[in-house]
């Protein structure tokens, strides 16, 4: 898994340009066009954050877990329709960005969450994180499946039956290569190259093999209630970001000059940058090399 070690790595360091650039509650996960490709970014998001707050029957009194908030743009919802939101991330960037915004979140791993930590829950969403449950270590040693059953099982023991389950996350797809295949000695647009830099941006982290690892994994405890891919929207969410990241202000452009020397003397930063550069992610999803879905899951 991406450790806070690693999860630090991906979103600290970019904290204050992210909300530069976005604004303090910024979305970085995948918006919902639903094929309308006119609606602006945050059109997009406020439609996602909608769809999930009628599937998960959030109401005023309601109590909301947030596994893997962000920056807190969902918590920042539900807080705006009388609920309780409590979120949980491994940055402290972002944890810290967070509570000065108002929104309760605290630095703790989402995986093993038990009632004694913070009570029950009426509804839990994850946006993004799930991605980041396994590592390729677990891929190998046969341990994934075990690291997602037993977050479901972790996940089931804190809303009651009938409690819904929002998860939002990257998958691997149908044209997903064998791992001795992705390399960063490969042809600078292959498949092998594209992955291999995908791997270098998100340390620690394996994505689940499609939908179907997920909901076999889920299915002790949860069912599935609605089932949605959002690859096309994320190309999309994935284009109007770069030209917000680029967008220029001069507090976040002397930000960028500030981290040269690491990326010249830093080889994961240079491949952070060349990440930056070429967007491996929206790639794979345009070659469907990645898929994304949007999962509906309830208590059974």
């Amino acid at each position: 898994m991406a450790g806070k070690k690693e999860v630090d790595y991906i979103y600290s360091p970019i904290d204050k340009i992210f909300r530069l650039s976005f604004g303090e509650h910024g979305d970085f996960s995948g918006a919902m066009y639903d094929g309308d490709f006119t609606l602006k970014l945050e059109e997009a998001q406020q439609r996602k954050h909608n769809y999930i707050i009628q599937q998960l029957h959030i109401r005023e009194g309601s109590k909301v877990l947030g596994m893997g908030c962000g920056w807190g743009p969902f918590l920042k919802q539900v807080q705006q329709r009388g609920a309780t939101g409590i979120g949980l991330t491994l940055s402290e960037g972002q944890a810290a960005s967070c509570r000065k915004n108002g929104l309760e979140v605290h630095v703790q791993d989402c995986r093993n969450v038990t009632p004694a930590m913070f009570g029950t829950f009426d509804a839990l969403c994850s946006i993004g994180a799930f991605e980041h449950f396994a590592s390729a270590t677990d891929y190998f040693e046969g341990k994934q499946d075990r690291v997602y059953a037993d977050f479901f099982e972790h996940a089931a023991a804190l809303i009651p039956k009938g409690g819904r389950f929002f998860l939002q996350t990257m998958v691997f797809g149908k044209n997903m290569l064998p791992y001795d295949q992705i390399s960063l000695r490969a042809p600078k647009d292959s498949d092998a190259y594209i992955l291999a830099l995908m791997i270098k941006q998100f340390p620690g982290s394996w994505l689940p093999y499609g939908a179907e690892q997920i909901l076999r994994n889920a299915e002790p405890h949860f069912k599935l209630v609605a089932q949605s891919s959002g690859r096309l929207d994320y190309i999309e969410t994935i284009r109007q970001w770069r030209k917000k990241f680029y967008a220029f202000n001069i507090e976040k452009y002397l930000i960028y000059l500030s981290l040269l020397p690491k990326y010249l003397t830093d080889s994961d930063m240079y491949y952070r940058a060349k990440a930056l550069a070429v967007s491996p992610n929206k790639i794979c999803f345009e070659r469907e090399i990645m898929e994304h879905y949007r999962l509906v899951l309830e208590k059974v």
